[in-house]
């Protein structure tokens, strides 16, 4: 098979849910709270990307994480950049995205200590329907009330900067060397691929796609290169097995894809520009 169903992995955050939505069951009260579901390959292989929903109720830690050569220099595989498509929020829901102006590292860990980095942090409005592209280095904090599906380079590295006095670990020293302590531009930009395909993050370490279209087409991977389906809503067929919002596939070589009418699909795979999927 050329699509695997990917497995489901929970996993309990201070700042979770119990009431989940976006095609998953609530989490009974007498349990923790979820904050994210991990989807897991059965091989446990190193791939490239890994995707995640995120469930918050509470503000993230204020964080940041390291680029590919700044991670390797610490024994890890590579580094974290991460893309978020927004499914729900709040009418108030912000994330924190870089710094409202340029801070020396000494600056950084002086607010860091005093606490003033919750102010000094740039909270930015957030809506269902966003896509925002978030490079390494770039000092970041996700806010309560939001549902959303997170794309990422697949490695377990988050610098701690700030938790707002929770009893958790922080990473000072590591963080700040890693940070850019600046303002922080979304690119909003979608670039139209061409047959109900659009580009929602392009440039960076991934691509992710969304498909609009309906019907039956023939996904054809180059040799080597892995990608994720994600069905947001809707169903399908991959090959002769059937896909359902709430799931994630890993995909390579060639496969047939069917998407019924009113499907909405996510494709992610590595490499800064797009492919020609479709044979």
């Amino acid at each position: 098979m050329a699509g695997i169903r990917l497995s489901q992995a929970r996993v309990a955050k201070p700042w979770g849910r119990h009431q989940l939505g976006a095609s998953f069951a609530d989490v009974a009260a007498s349990d923790p709270a979820i904050g994210e579901i991990w989807f897991e390959a059965p091989d446990g292989a190193d791939h490239e990307l890994m995707v995640k929903y995120l469930f918050t109720s509470e503000r993230l830690s204020i964080q940041v994480h390291p680029d590919d050569d700044q991670a390797r220099a610490a024994g890890y595989p590579r580094g974290k950049e991460e893309a978020w498509i927004i499914l729900s929020a709040q009418p108030d829901s912000v994330i924190a995205m870089g710094t409202k102006r340029r801070m020396s590292h000494r600056e950084l860990r002086s607010a860091i200590e005093d606490g003033n980095i919750e102010m000094l942090v740039d909270w930015k409005p957030v809506k269902a329907g966003d896509i925002i592209y978030l490079p390494a280095g770039t000092i970041h904090a996700i806010g309560p009330g939001l549902t959303l599906i997170e794309v990422q380079q697949n490695v377990d590295l988050t610098y701690r900067l700030y938790d707002y006095g929770r009893p958790r670990e922080l990473h000072l020293e590591e963080g700040i060397a890693v940070s850019r302590a600046e303002p922080f531009v979304i690119d909003a930009r979608i670039v139209p691929l061409g047959g109900d395909c659009l580009a929602l993050t392009q440039g960076g370490k991934f691509v992710i796609e969304q498909w609009g279209w309906s019907g039956t087409r023939t996904l054809s991977l180059p040799s080597g290169v892995e990608g994720w389906l994600i069905p947001v809503s809707g169903t399908g067929m991959i090959d002769t097995e059937r896909w359902s919002a709430g799931e994630c596939w890993h995909v390579t070589g060639r496969s047939e894809v069917s998407v019924e009418p009113g499907a909405d699909l996510l494709f992610a795979y590595p490499g800064p520009t797009p492919l020609r999927l479709f044979a």
